[in-house]
């Protein structure tokens, strides 16, 4: 058997870095804990990742040279519920019953009650649990008498069924209701009246709201409440994760007064200026309880950004919300998955660090059990690697590969430089559309590589045979095998198919 020493250099340069951060974690207190999850914000949004940003978020930027820069990062899909999922699971959601779209607003939860999460992984040792913001991952409503959702009615398999000691949130985007604001399991609104359907980059759907909920002012009340919990915690012993997903910069679209005309874009672009001055009051909090130097610190989006930034508006002032990459959300282009990921932690990371290889949002399951020292059984994270040696300088591959996907169910692998597309087109909303793709007949996979083509502009797929034989069978294993990391084989909720968007269309 020929094998090639080459291939397996970075695995033996992960395993040799990831016993010796054991080491040093041994002889650490356990780091709090802060995820900051944007929405629908993209990769060319923030000025330390574009110099070409109209956008300059300053905070955001700080905690990139206060900690790593991770420029080649992506979420687990081109939507938010199955990103949301693999944060928490470590898991990519399409083996779960999910295999396209995203959850409503009365669908059931898409996390199994007895799949271990992230929070319940934490909580096992002995951190304090909260997430603060937009869950989108399904709550458990109960009916009335006439089988109707009655939102005064406690939700049965929420956050806290989930590892989380506390949950403020809302149930989805701020644009599908129900619009009532959650804590623990019980809606707070004592009143619900309808809200119309609002039109525009303020848009939100018809639908129940309760009396307590003011649109404009969701994000405030989620950053006073983050900002509340985190000042909670400075006189207790025990460390804290808090799982924070924004409802912003995700429509609708409503900046505060004082954030108005600030970006000099659109409104969209003093949405995310909101943002970063969300993240502001964070990190003032955080230094404010002297908590900051042994906090790990993460702020990233679930996706690419949204049309209904309006690109049109925004291109007119020479801002690109993608940067250099193809596509936006919903798709299976660099746009729809590549993301902001920037994380700090004064006390172990070097200011101005940068990890340069591919990293998925469903990586911070394994990190967080190297972190504590967890050893994981084979039924759990089971593609989510262990991202602590970037922590201590290595800027060498740790993913074996990644694998994206689409709204509409496209599939996507990526090795080393190269990436094929198991479809034709974006597989989701820019042009080519799926239904535009097939019907003009264009090729039914594409091989880019993203060093020599970041914009996906050259299909590679017909000139190297035996990269896009190798890729396929990975895709296979990985697909038959249940996981992407190494270990054996586990089942699949539901079996997915690798052709699965194809057979809608057709």
């Amino acid at each position: 058997m020929n094998i090639n020493f080459r291939y397996l250099l970075p695995f033996f340069v992960y395993m040799l870095m990831a016993s010796t951060s054991c080491k040093k974690l041994d002889d650490d207190t356990r780091p709090n804990i802060v995820y900051i999850l944007a929405d629908d914000l993209g990769y060319g949004d923030i000025s330390i990742l574009n110099p070409n940003s109209r956008i300059q978020t300053k905070t955001i930027d700080s905690i990139a040279r206060q900690g790593i820069k991770f420029t080649d990062a992506h979420s687990g899909s081109g939507v938010c519920t199955p990103t949301r999922y693999g944060i928490l699971t470590g898991r990519y959601a399409w083996r779960s019953r999910l295999k396209n779209g995203v959850t409503w607003s009365w669908d059931q939860p898409l996390i199994d009650s007895t799949r271990l999460t992230v929070a319940q992984l934490l909580k096992n040792n002995g951190y304090n649990t909260a997430c603060i913001g937009k869950w989108h991952l399904g709550l458990g409503w109960q009916e009335d008498d006439q089988g109707n959702v009655d939102v005064r009615k406690p939700i049965t398999e929420g956050p806290l069924n989930n590892g989380f000691d506390y949950f403020f949130g809302i149930t989805a985007s701020l644009d599908i209701p129900p619009y009532v604001y959650i804590e623990n399991n019980q809606a707070t609104s004592t009143i619900i009246d309808t809200i119309e359907a609002n039109p525009g980059k303020g848009f939100w759907r018809k639908g129940p709201i309760g009396h307590d909920v003011i649109m404009d002012q969701v994000l405030p009340t989620f950053t006073e409440k983050a900002v509340e919990y985190i000042k909670g915690q400075e006189d207790r012993s025990d460390p804290f994760f808090l799982y924070f997903p924004l409802p912003a910069p995700h429509t609708p679209i409503l900046p505060l007064e004082k954030f108005q005309g600030l970006s000099k874009t659109n409104e969209y672009g003093d949405f995310v200026l909101m943002v970063d001055d969300v993240v502001k009051q964070v990190k003032d909090a955080l230094n404010e309880i002297g908590l900051i130097d042994n906090t790990i610190l993460i702020f990233t989006s679930d996706n690419g950004c949204s049309p209904m930034a309006d690109f049109e508006e925004l291109a007119q002032v020479g801002h690109k919300p993608s940067y250099i990459y193809r596509g936006h959300k919903a798709d299976i282009y660099e746009g729809g998955h590549r993301v902001p990921f920037f994380l700090q932690w004064p006390k172990v990371i070097k200011p101005g660090s940068r990890y340069d290889h591919p990293v998925c949002l469903t990586d911070l399951f394994a990190t967080c059990a190297q972190l504590t020292n967890t050893e994981l059984s084979e039924e759990v994270g089971e593609d989510s690697y262990d991202l602590t040696p970037a922590f201590y300088g290595i800027n060498s591959p740790i993913r074996e590969a990644t694998v994206h996907h689409s709204i509409n169910g496209s599939f996507a692998i990526r090795k080393g430089p190269w990436k094929l597309i198991f479809c034709p087109g974006s597989g989701g909303w820019s042009k080519p559309t799926p239904a535009e793709a097939w019907a003009q007949a264009l090729p039914e996979h594409q091989l880019f590589d993203l060093v020599k083509d970041p914009g996906e502009q050259t299909n590679l797929y017909a000139d190297y045979p035996d990269i896009v034989k190798e890729l396929t069978l990975l895709m296979n294993q990985y697909i038959d095998n249940g996981r992407s990391t190494p270990g054996p084989s586990v089942p699949n909720d539901v079996p997915p198919d690798l052709y699965y968007a194809k057979q809608r269309i057709n």
